[in-house]
């Protein structure tokens, strides 16, 4: 088991950087209302001065989203090669200059890519298909979880996003421990982003990804599962729906992937054993695939 995770409740207090106020005039009202509307901008990836990568996302915890963004793209291997972090913000958006271990840096020029990320999509502009599809080491996390304590997760986890509360334009991703407790929590206006950004601080907090589960509060797309697959994370579970792509590729690796945790529901699409009750409402995919 890894080490208990301090519960920091000012990580569930929205930045006011990652909003703003706009006069909006709604088609079933007279009066014009003031609402708060999420944040979007430009964050440039430099690493040992060479231009890597433009994510758009939430302007806050961004040394959270570089630390995570270098593990999940396996441009450093461990939290130590991020040597140093310097944030620059101009007319055109944010950049984080990265320095890492020479030794990571010279993997990183072997592979370099052009990438450009979205909102959606965490994967435009690589170059082959080999790049988008990184192999993965099998996952060995031991976890077990109980499936009422992971939906009282998935409550609490509503409950904290500030951020969705005022603009009801991001998503989340938490960090839930074995004991079941929601510890760590990141909002961005990016699913990818949001995890990256837990991943970070998960690392920045000593956390053992083999104990303790991701949620978010997407859709189960393959590079999710590929960003908590590559933190040994052994459990993901998503609001709702996976794809068939990120199924299979937790079923290769033994990841528990699950969908649709709505209520006291949920469905399960790989590798079962990982929650502890017998309640789920299974995925087609557990022991045949269709």
């Amino acid at each position: 088991m890894g080490n208990p995770v301090r519960i920091d409740n000012d990580l569930f207090t929205a930045n006011p950087s990652t909003y703003d106020h706009f006069t909006v005039k709604h088609s079933d009202r007279e009066a014009l209302t003031e609402e708060a509307v999420a944040q979007e901008v430009a964050v440039a990836f430099e690493y040992n001065g060479v231009s890597h990568a433009v994510m758009f996302a939430s302007p806050a915890d961004l040394e959270d989203f570089a630390l995570g963004f270098s593990l999940t793209e396996g441009i450093i291997g461990y939290p130590r090669e991020l040597f140093e972090l310097e944030s620059r913000t101009d007319t055109a958006g944010i950049t984080l200059s990265i320095r890492i271990a020479g030794g990571r840096f010279m993997l990183l020029k072997e592979r370099r890519r052009s990438l450009t990320g979205r909102t959606g999509c965490g994967l435009c502009g690589v170059e082959s298909l080999d790049q988008a599809i990184r192999p993965l080491n099998p996952v060995t996390s031991g976890l077990r979880l109980d499936g009422t304590q992971l939906h009282e997760a998935f409550e609490a986890l509503r409950r904290k996003q500030q951020l969705m509360s005022l603009t009801g334009a991001v998503h989340a991703a938490g960090w839930v421990t074995a004991q079941g407790v929601l510890a760590i929590v990141r909002e961005d206006v990016g699913r990818h982003n949001a995890l990256d950004k837990l991943i970070g601080a998960a690392s920045k907090a000593g956390v053992d990804f083999a104990d303790g589960a991701a949620i978010i509060t997407s859709r189960a797309s393959f590079e999710m599962v590929h960003k908590a697959a590559s933190m040994n994370i052994g459990l993901l579970a998503a609001v709702s729906a996976p794809t068939a792509l990120a199924i299979r590729m937790a079923d290769t690796v033994g990841l528990t992937l699950l969908g649709f945790v709505r209520g006291k529901r949920h469905a399960i699409y790989s590798h079962c054993e990982r929650l502890v009750d017998g309640t789920a409402e299974r995925g087609a995919t557990i022991g045949s695939q269709k």
